[in-house]
């Protein structure tokens, strides 16, 4: 039976997994559970040398179509097709096509060419939210500048951000009466949505992400409808929830750290190191998607039987003691500093120089123009997210001063 015990979802352990984590490490380096959304089985794996092995082996598929039509149903039963055909879902050679259709809107010189957009959209965010002088951070700054910014790049209307918040809460939280049927419904409106989107851009192509991947070609071929479809989802998704989490927990951590938020206030030099530090103690994505086997196979030394899932825990590897000294110690000029929060293999996160530089220019901007910044209610009183896939708060409020 899966390990009820070890139980991620309960408030406790939102609150703070690391001891759970830390247990499992030493105790069950691969433990089987039960993922809450579809109650579905997976195994996940704690240890860091084991998460890079796991993220790197090639005997796992991302593939759900090489899976039987029982196990996918099973698996994926809430999920919609239309959006698992993307470059996260797939395998060599179509995993390479996909991701080269997409990898030029993502080097680090295009995205620093973005750099003034984002400082303008970071500015008037937070202008807007100092005048306020209190305000959930995650509402009023999080959420708005990475969905802003991916909107833009992808040509989505402005009046149309706040519903992917909605949709993606569906996909992502466990329904608190285990009842698949909302993000089922939120799927459907998003294939819906992003159907009618793309039949728009045939007819009104704009100077935008989304125009460019329905005319890329990578070797002859372009994204099928289907393809196009997940792969903007898998866009907007991504472009916008890792960095979301990262600036809350991010905020959080310095606030909870006087002494590390005065070091960085002190050195902006340590910008760079301070951001990888967010990125490994908070770990803003816990685990990494899923893969399967195709057969049974040995991992980390446990028989995984056909066709289950394998999970890489993300936050329980960036909290290795084997590989961090002092590994639940935030330090803003930690190095060496070998996290795996944008995973590892060849689904290493193509967006991770947008999420750096988003952060980068959030704190920046926050030292700069709210050195006073506090929370305004006790820590434990603050609210995680029910999954162990985002980790992220639910609000952040804060003070100016």
């Amino acid at each position: 039976m899966p390990g009820r015990s070890l139980d991620l979802w309960t408030p406790a352990h939102r609150a703070n997994p690391r001891p759970l984590y830390a247990r499992m490490r030493e105790q069950s380096p691969i433990v089987r559970l039960l993922e809450p959304l579809r109650q579905v089985p997976f195994w996940l794996v704690t240890r860091y040398d084991d998460t890079v092995e796991v993220l790197r082996d090639e005997r796992l598929t991302k593939d759900p179509r090489k899976l039987s039509e029982h196990a996918r149903s099973t698996v994926f039963r809430s999920a919609q097709q239309g959006l698992l055909e993307h470059m996260l879902a797939s395998d060599p050679p179509d995993h390479t096509r996909l991701r080269a259709l997409v990898s030029q809107a993502f080097t680090p010189r295009r995205i620093e060419a973005l750099r003034p957009r984002i400082v303008a959209i970071a500015t008037e965010l937070m202008e807007a939210a100092l005048a306020r002088g209190s305000v959930d951070f995650i509402d009023a700054f999080a959420f708005p500048l990475p969905v802003i910014v991916i909107a833009e790049m992808l040509g989505i209307p402005a009046e149309d951000r706040d519903q992917f918040r909605e949709w993606t809460q569906a996909l992502f939280v466990p329904p608190a009466d285990g009842n698949p049927e909302h993000a089922m419904a939120a799927g459907q409106s998003f294939v819906k949505y992003l159907s009618t989107l793309i039949q728009r851009r045939h007819s009104e192509p704009g100077e935008d992400l989304l125009t460019a991947l329905m005319t890329a070609e990578e070797q002859g071929e372009r994204l099928s409808p289907t393809e196009l479809t997940s792969m903007v989802f898998l866009l907007l998704v991504a472009g916008h929830e890792t960095t979301v989490n990262l600036l809350g927990s991010g905020l959080l951590a310095l606030l909870e750290h006087p002494e590390q938020h005065e070091r960085l206030r002190g050195d902006r030099k340590l910008m760079g190191p301070a951001v990888e530090e967010m990125l490994r103690y908070c770990s803003p994505v816990e685990t990494s998607t899923a893969r399967f086997t195709v057969e049974p196979i040995e991992v980390c030394g446990q028989i995984i039987p056909a066709e289950e899932m394998v999970v890489a825990g993300l936050m329980a590897a960036n909290h290795d003691p084997e590989v961090f000294t002092e590994p639940d110690r935030f330090d803003v000029g930690r190095t060496p500093n070998r996290h795996v929060a944008f995973g590892s293999g060849i689904h290493f996160c193509l967006g991770a120089p947008l999420a750096r530089m988003e952060a980068a220019v959030a704190f920046e901007l926050l030292l700069n123009r709210a050195p006073g910044v506090k929370l305004a209610v006790e820590p434990e009183r603050l609210e995680w997210r029910k999954t162990a896939f985002i980790r992220g708060l639910e609000h952040l409020p804060v003070t100016f001063g």
